[in-house]
């Protein structure tokens, strides 16, 4: 696992890239719901953002403050790609339904990260997962849906990363909507079996290096007598309910 230290790039340098981001996600976005039409509104300042991110370099940033760079740009992107769909003045009523035939949201080549043009599944396949040991990222990084983990209301920061990555895990693994403890059945997000090799195939034993109370010494007590069970995706946007 990544271990977090700030490896000397100035933090303030890191807290001004990502603060107009964060002042977005302050207005926009209550506790994991997001407001597109409210970005629709402010699309010119989260644009202003993404030219940021175009023309920093992330390779001058220290190892936290790369990941948090990272993470922000996947994020933003998937507001911008959601924007960017806007029809008859609202957004689409799911990510996946973005793209063509022979294409999809996660593949369409838009986010222009250091200079270099990338897909969403770029930065998180391609960059994130191989660049980072950290399976806490699969809590950060946000895909528009409703049984995604929250986009939170505030961007990442290479000096608060770790404390920001425990606690969206913390959040999403104890939140009883995605993950919950029924019988000797743990029922848990797909995430789990779609990267399954992240969490070195046991997903029970992250959960008990991520949860806290109850739910962890449930688990912890049924140890050997615990079954995992996959729960179905909901791909709805992560938007108001109209």
């Amino acid at each position: 696992m990544l271990i977090i230290m700030l490896l000397g790039s100035g933090v303030a340098g890191s807290e001004s890239l990502h603060s107009s981001w964060n002042d977005l996600l302050n207005r926009h976005v209550n506790r994991g719901v997001v407001d597109y039409q409210g970005f629709k509104e402010e699309e010119a300042q989260l644009d202003t953002y993404l030219t940021l991110l175009a023309d920093t370099d992330p390779e001058q940033l220290s190892i936290p403050d790369q990941l948090a760079y990272w993470i922000n740009g996947y994020n933003s992107y998937t507001v911008k790609l959601i924007l960017d769909n806007f029809k008859n003045g609202k957004p689409p009523s799911s990510i996946r339904k973005i793209g063509g035939l022979f294409s999809n949201p996660w593949k369409i080549s838009f986010a222009v990260m250091g200079g270099t043009i990338y897909t969403l599944d770029n930065i998180e396949h391609d960059v994130i997962r191989v660049r980072f040991d950290e399976p806490r990222i699969h809590f950060a990084v946000n895909c528009a849906s409703k049984s995604c983990p929250i986009l939170i209301s505030e961007a990442y920061e290479g000096a608060t990363l770790d404390d920001q990555l425990e606690q969206s895990t913390r959040d999403f693994l104890e939140n009883p909507e995605h993950n919950f403890l029924e019988g000797d059945t743990l029922h848990v997000s797909s995430i789990f079996k779609w990267y399954k090799e992240d969490f070195n195939d046991d997903p029970l034993s992250f959960f008990l290096s991520h949860t806290r109370g109850e739910l962890q010494q449930q688990l912890s007590s049924r140890r050997d007598q615990i079954q995992i069970k996959y729960a179905d995706y909901d791909w709805s946007l992560n938007g108001p309910i109209e």
